[in-house]
């Protein structure tokens, strides 16, 4: 009886394994059933807007590249990139803790603070950056925004990470993968990469315009009038008044922008001759000797929130900038003819001192488009 009892449950063993082999093969072949891949992104719309940007009337046209025109969702992925601390290794630094809109994109250091340290120069405003075409940076070493939006990231001072971890991040993120979709038409997850992530901040970058609030502005069209001694700084920075001294600086800051696509060298650093600047700007990445010392002349619009001010942060005040150039700069063989002892009374350079004002658009620092997302 015993060893019937034994072939029993052994009948009734081998049959519940049987029936448990048949549901496992059973659900393996379920799986191996066609299925939609995990990252398609296809059941998401891509209806791209395009974006119209309101440039000012007397700015230069706003070229855009043909394989990355503005959309309106280009721009918020690009909005909500630049703000986002997950680009940086530990996600402390974010694009925007150099570029704050509040110090109309810059950061109010001497040098800038980056994941691991302190950055060789100060950060330069983004006002207007998209009208740059000759080179970005301080020294030109990136040729256009998409490029630019790059280097950060890999820079082992300022973000310090790497692009392939950032491309994991946003490709496992909740919600970027469908913000890259919108933006760009993707199909799959695995699109989301760096050059498109480089694509949107660009776009939001070009947004950044500022050139129809100030008082200068308002002025030029006539809508009000500048205070006298405004005026004499006005004639002076352009030297439109013969009768006047030429203050030499619209050769760096011209109008509309009140800057240029040019470098110079603007007598910041001492050097007895061409290899033994401190910091060679354009030089170093041109390789030409002449242009040791070269630095990209940043906007004079908003000037009042960009202090310190210079590639190295080494003058705090308008003041010592004016002073700075009225003396002639250091001298070294390759320094701006531009730039020479100019013969200014203390009332000139408060004149030219109250036009620098004139250049201030608060409205920028303020525009709920420039704001972060999060």
């Amino acid at each position: 009886m015993m060893k019937m009892g034994l072939q029993l449950k052994t009948i009734r063993y081998a049959g519940f394994i049987g029936v448990l082999l048949v549901g496992v093969i059973s659900c393996h072949d379920s799986i191996d059933e066609p299925q939609i891949p995990a990252g398609d992104l296809t059941d998401i719309p891509y209806n791209p807007v395009p974006y119209m940007l309101d440039v000012p009337a007397d700015f230069p046209a706003l070229e855009q590249p043909n394989d990355n025109p503005m959309t309106v969702d280009g721009i918020l992925l690009g909005r909500k990139l630049f703000y986002d601390p997950l680009l940086s290794i530990d996600s402390t630094v974010s694009c925007a803790t150099c570029h704050q809109p509040s110090l109309s994109f810059s950061d109010g250091l001497a040098l800038s603070q980056g994941v691991n340290g302190i950055t060789r120069r100060g950060s330069l405003s983004l006002i207007n950056v998209g009208f740059h075409y000759s080179g970005l940076f301080w020294d030109g070493r990136a040729k256009t925004l998409e490029e630019l939006a790059l280097i950060p990231i890999e820079d082992p001072i300022e973000m310090g990470e790497s692009w392939d971890s950032v491309e994991l991040k946003l490709r496992n993120h909740d919600g970027y993968p469908a913000d890259f979709r919108k933006a760009f038409g993707i199909e799959n997850v695995s699109m989301v990469d760096r050059y498109l992530a480089a694509k949107a901040i660009a776009q939001f970058l070009r947004t950044l315009v500022s050139g129809q609030n100030s008082r200068y502005d308002r002025y030029l069209r006539g809508e009000i009038l500048l205070e006298e001694n405004e005026i004499n700084g006005y004639l002076m920075f352009f030297n439109i008044d013969p009768s006047l001294p030429d203050a030499q600086c619209g050769h760096c800051h011209n109008a509309p922008l009140l800057s240029t696509n040019d470098y110079f060298n603007n007598g910041l650093q001492e050097s007895p001759d061409l290899y033994s600047f401190r910091d060679p700007g354009l030089g170093a990445i041109t390789g030409i000797a002449g242009q040791n010392g070269f630095f990209k002349p940043p906007t004079s619009r908003n000037l009042v929130f960009t202090a310190p001010y210079m590639h190295d942060g080494s003058l705090k005040t308008l003041e010592e900038v004016v002073d700075h150039y009225t003396s002639g700069g250091k001298n070294s063989p390759n320094k701006s003819s531009f730039l020479f002892n100019l013969v200014l009374t203390e009332s000139q350079k408060s004149d030219i001192l109250a036009f620098l004002l004139t250049l201030t658009d608060s409205t920028t620092l303020t525009n709920p488009a420039y704001q972060s997302p999060f």
